[in-house]
Parts: structure tokens; sequence; C-alpha cells
């Protein structure tokens, strides 16, 4: 009996490491991924996303909220793989930026950065926020917007997309999200209202699946870039360049080989026959003469 009492009691025990280990490694991987269902403050934070100046390229589908800041990389790597697969899903992508308000006494917006807030806030101009995001912030100077800094009409600006944020993480904080940049809020198939907060691209799954999003999108073909057909109709291996003939070492006979040997000119003039050199004539040795005399013995 006592060895049985000490048999359940440590199967009790590993049974409850293990269900501890796989609920933990559940939330882990997966759970604490997942984005919420707003249940709470629904209609304040659709009034929120409708009243804020957010700028779009278009599409007028079903409208995907992106809240974040310009320095944050996980927000500019959104944008550049997931956005495309929603557009190609019918979703109109509608991007809210703002400019961080100093922290513990340091600056966590430039100059720049609040003139440029406050710019698309006014006008919502996408070519604008294009040109921002495809320059590296250290280079961008916002030359030829009015600055936010001394200006109270645009520095009011600033201030009313920080109270926007502050408005947003609160009412999503009593739905359980921590707030995360981009701080992203939609509706699924069944209209309920969703918000994530999509740090880490493991969250970008869900929505995909919520807006029937394609996980992948192939590039569209670049005119011109098709390869060339090759004239002797070869298969698709490397074309090499023909390459001149190699000159024969000495003491060598060139190679005859039709495809390396160069072929002659088509009709060459055949080259004029020279008459041969006139060579002087030889005199003819002179002939003796006879002798009259006859000599006796």
């Amino acid at each position: 009996m006592r060895r049985f009492f000490v048999w359940s009691a440590l199967a009790a025990v590993i049974g409850l490491a293990l269900a501890g280990g796989g609920y933990w490694a559940y939330w882990n991987f997966y759970a604490r991924f997942q984005p919420v269902t707003v249940t709470r403050h629904q209609a304040e934070i659709q009034q929120l996303l409708d009243e804020s100046s957010w700028i779009s390229a278009g599409g007028g589908g079903a409208p995907l909220y992106i809240v974040g800041y310009r320095d944050s990389a996980a927000m500019q790597r959104y944008e550049a793989e997931e956005v495309p697969k929603l557009r190609a899903a019918g979703v109109e992508a509608r991007i809210i930026v703002f400019a961080r308000p100093d922290r513990e006494g340091l600056a966590q917006s430039t100059a720049a950065e609040r003139a440029t807030v406050a710019e698309l806030w006014l006008t919502r101009d996408w070519v604008l926020y294009q040109r921002w995001t495809a320059t590296p912030s250290r280079n961008w100077t916002a030359a030829g917007i009015p600055a936010a800094d001394g200006n109270l009409a645009r520095g009011a600006v600033v201030e009313a997309g920080r109270d926007f944020v502050a408005a947003l993480s609160r009412y999503l904080g009593d739905a359980g999200l921590q707030t995360r940049y981009p701080l992203i809020v939609w509706r699924d198939r069944e209209g309920f209202m969703k918000a994530c907060a999509c740090s880490d691209s493991r969250s970008w799954a869900f929505i995909r699946d919520d807006l029937d999003a394609p996980d992948r999108i192939d590039p569209a073909p670049v005119a011109g870039a098709e390869p060339l057909p090759y004239p002797d109709g070869g298969d698709a291996s490397l074309p090499y360049p023909a390459l001149p003939p190699i000159p024969p070492a000495a003491g060598e006979t060139a190679p005859t080989d039709p495809a390396v040997t160069p072929p002659p000119a088509a009709d060459a003039p055949a080259p004029a026959a020279r008459p041969a050199p006139s060579r002087p004539a030889t005199p003819a040795p002179p002939k003796a003469k006879k002798s009259d005399d006859t000599t006796f013995f």
C-alpha cells in the first residue's frame, strides 16, 4: 500500500509538470501572439479612429488602422511585408503617425519629425509620407515644411496626436492589451473589433487569417526581364561569349577546326599575275677557224 501511494504521488507530480509545461509552451509560442477581441469601449475607440488624421494610399476596402512612430523598425517592416498582402485581399491600410513625447527629460523625437507629423495630420499627404519613410531619419530635414516648435497651431496638432495615442492605449488596456508598436486595430469577418500589439512578426499571421489575406504574393513581372531566346535553339544553359582563337605557339601549326578557324573573306579578288623578269641573252662562244696550211710528213 505504501508503494502504491508513493507511485501515485510521483505520477501526479509528473502529470502536473507535463501539464504546466504544455500550458507554458502553448502560451509562449502561440497564445501570447493572438490578437485581443475588444468588448469594451468599442464606440469610443471607433470615434477616435474616425476623427484621427490617418493617411492611406487608397483602395476603399475594409479599413485596418496602423498606429506607430517614425523610427519603429517593426512598423516599417510590417508596412513593407504585410501591407501588400492585405491590399491584395481588398483591405485599406490607414496609417496614423505621432511624435513620441519626452521621457525622463530625454527627447524621443526631433524637430524635423514633429514638423512632419504636424504636416501629415493637417494635409494627410500620402506622397509626403512616402518621401519621409524612404529617407533615413538622420538625413530628413523637413525642408519646406513649417516648424512645429514655436508655432502654437502646429504644436497643438502634435500634442493632439499624443493625446490620441494615450486615449487609445487606455481603452485597449482595458481589453488586456499591452501597448507596443505598431498598434493595429481592425474588424474581422463577423464585425468584431480586434487589436494587436504587433511588434513581433509571429502575430502577423492572425491578422491575415482574419482578413483572408494571402501568406505571400508573387512579385509582378518586370517588363524586359524575360530571358532572350537562343539563336541556335539550345537549352537554357549559361551563354558563353565567342572568344577569338588562341594563336599557336612557336613551332606549332594553327588548328584546322572550322569552328575556330576564321572563314576567308567573301569574294576576295585573285592577285594579278606578274610577268617573269626578262633575262639577258648569253652570247654564243666564237667558232674556231680552220687552218689552210697542211702539214706533210
